[in-house]
C-alpha cells in the first residue's frame, strides 16, 4: 500500500476537482468561461444599437456595437436579434444608444437558407415617415454573419415587398 502525506492528498484532490465537468476553465485569452466538459455554456455576442448622437448629426455608421454574454444558443443570428429586441441596457442608454423598433416588438421566426435570412416581425410596424427604421438595425445585426448575404423582413402579416430571389426586402410598412 502506498502512503500519501496529507498535503499531497489535498493537492491531488484539488487537481482532480479542477478537471471535473462543469468547472470554470480559462480560455486562451485568460478569461474564465463556464463549461460543461469541454463545451462552453456561455458565448459573447455582438449586438448593434443606434448611436443617437451620430444619427442626429448624420454621421454614419449610425450603429455602435456592444457585447453581451449569453447562454450558448441554438442559433447565433437569432440570439443577436433577441438581444437587439431587448434593447440597450441602462448603461448603454446612458452612453447614448437607442433602438428604433418602428412599432415592432420582436420577431416570431428567423430562417436562413442559401444566404437569405428571413425575419418575421411581431407588432404593428410603421416607419412613421422615417428613412431609418428597425430594418437598419436588423440588417446591421445580421450582416455580421458571413452566411447571410441578403435579408428579407416580413411584417406582422407575413408580407414583404420582394419575397423571392436573392435580394434584400422590407415590408411596405417600413417604407418612408
Amino acid at each position: 500500500m502506498v502512503k500519501f502525506s496529507i498535503p499531497i492528498m489535498v493537492l491531488l484532490i484539488a487537481i482532480l476537482a479542477c478537471n471535473n465537468p462543469g468547472s470554470i476553465t480559462p480560455n486562451p485569452i485568460g478569461n474564465l468561461t463556464p463549461t460543461v466538459g469541454n463545451t462552453p455554456v456561455e458565448v459573447t455576442v455582438t449586438v448593434f444599437f443606434t448611436d443617437v448622437a451620430r444619427f442626429q448629426v448624420g454621421t454614419e455608421p449610425y450603429e455602435t456595437p456592444v457585447t453581451r454574454i449569453i447562454p450558448v444558443p441554438a442559433s447565433l443570428p437569432a440570439a443577436v436579434l433577441t438581444q437587439m429586441f431587448l434593447g440597450p441596457t441602462e448603461t448603454e442608454k446612458t452612453n447614448g444608444l437607442a433602438a428604433y423598433f418602428s412599432g415592432t416588438n420582436g420577431f416570431s421566426k428567423l430562417t436562413i437558407e442559401n444566404g437569405v435570412a428571413r425575419v418575421y416581425l411581431t407588432g404593428t410596424c410603421n416607419s412613421q415617415g422615417g428613412t431609418y427604421t428597425i430594418a437598419n438595425l436588423i440588417e446591421t445585426n445580421l450582416k455580421q454573419f458571413p452566411e447571410i448575404q441578403w435579408i428579407k423582413i416580413y411584417d406582422q402579416n407575413g408580407e414583404t415587398e420582394n419575397p423571392d430571389g436573392q435580394t434584400g426586402s422590407i415590408p411596405y410598412c417600413l417604407e418612408p
